[in-house]
């Protein structure tokens, strides 16, 4: 029924979403010291990792004819996996009110969605997956027969639509609760729904635990965030224009009195400059300027006579 290359790539699908099942649960027991069955689905498979691997092998072999090195493998493998996480974060928090994971606090983050140092390891793993780990599944999966590959694919298969049909009515349930919530933060809403879950059957229950670090969306919390960034802004003009202030006042305060008569002076003499014109000067005019000339005359000479230090 099925083709090979159709039953290769189902097979490959199930064998990294394992393998990315694998890592999730052995990172989130070190962090959390307790084991935690990640991802959407009951069963042991994150299809985010399969997928993310289905994808770097056909496009691969797709450059192949034009182009076959390992720094094409990385940078395939950079921008495929980078665009499949974001989206997915991107879809899943519009579809459900919830962001899975936030890396609003890496550098080099993209909406939080995704940062430089998981695009990194994404390239880094596509490398593997193109030059170690497919060479090693084909050689293990020539040891089945075709027919057997086509049952162990069509049995995956099925468990998994199975399985992704029972998830959606967690997630169903989930969102509900998110929705009528009339919290205004992400850990009440939280809360909200681990009650919702506990009374329910294992498979509600689970879900519950499989991401602790869950971070909840409502228009109500958006409301808040945009609330609360309004007012910090705000707080961050009126800080900066005292810093402003004060940096003035203790200017003025610092400046020796007589280098702001000397400033006057020149400013005085600098107006003089600009409106007094000899020929159209009027007598009481040209007899101010001549006092004005001899007080400065006068002032230049006790200048002179004071010692320098």
């Amino acid at each position: 029924m099925l083709t090979e290359r159709l039953i290769s790539l189902i097979l490959l699908f199930f064998s990294y979403a394992f393998i990315g099942w694998c890592i999730e649960v052995t990172l989130k027991y070190f962090q959390f010291h307790r084991f935690i069955n990640r991802g959407f689905l009951t069963g042991p498979w994150l299809p985010i990792y399969g997928s993310g691997a289905v994808l770097i092998t056909i496009a691969v072999k797709g450059a192949a004819p034009l182009e076959s090195s390992i720094g094409t493998t990385f940078v395939l493998s950079f921008l495929l996996c980078g665009l499949l996480e974001y989206l997915t974060s991107y879809v899943l928090e519009k579809r459900f009110h919830a962001r899975w994971w936030d890396y609003s606090q890496k550098p080099m983050n993209l909406h939080g969605r995704v940062w430089i140092g998981n695009l990194i390891l994404f390239g880094l793993g596509g490398v593997l997956i193109v030059n170690l780990i497919n060479p090693l599944l084909e050689r293990i999966s020539r040891h089945l027969s075709l027919p057997a590959q086509e049952v162990l694919a069509l049995s995956l298969s099925a468990i998994f639509i199975a399985d992704y049909v029972m998830s959606h009515f967690v997630l169903k349930l989930v969102k509900t609760g998110v929705e009528g919530s009339k919290a205004d933060n992400t850990e009440e809403i939280s809360r909200e729904v681990k009650l919702l879950l506990r009374d329910r059957s294992v498979f509600y229950r689970r879900f519950a635990e499989a991401y602790p670090e869950v971070i909840y969306k409502t228009e109500r919390i958006t409301a808040r965030i945009e609330a609360i960034r309004a007012e910090t802004e705000k707080l961050r003009q009126e800080a900066e224009a005292r810093v402003a202030q004060m940096r003035q006042e203790l200017a003025e305060n610092l400046e020796p009195t007589a280098s702001i008569k000397n400033t006057i002076l020149e400013k005085q003499d600098a107006l003089i400059g600009l409106i007094y014109r000899e020929e159209t000067a009027s007598l009481e005019m040209k007899n101010l300027k001549r006092d004005i000339e001899s007080k400065k005359a006068v002032l230049q000479r006790r200048r002179a006579r004071i010692p320098k230090l």
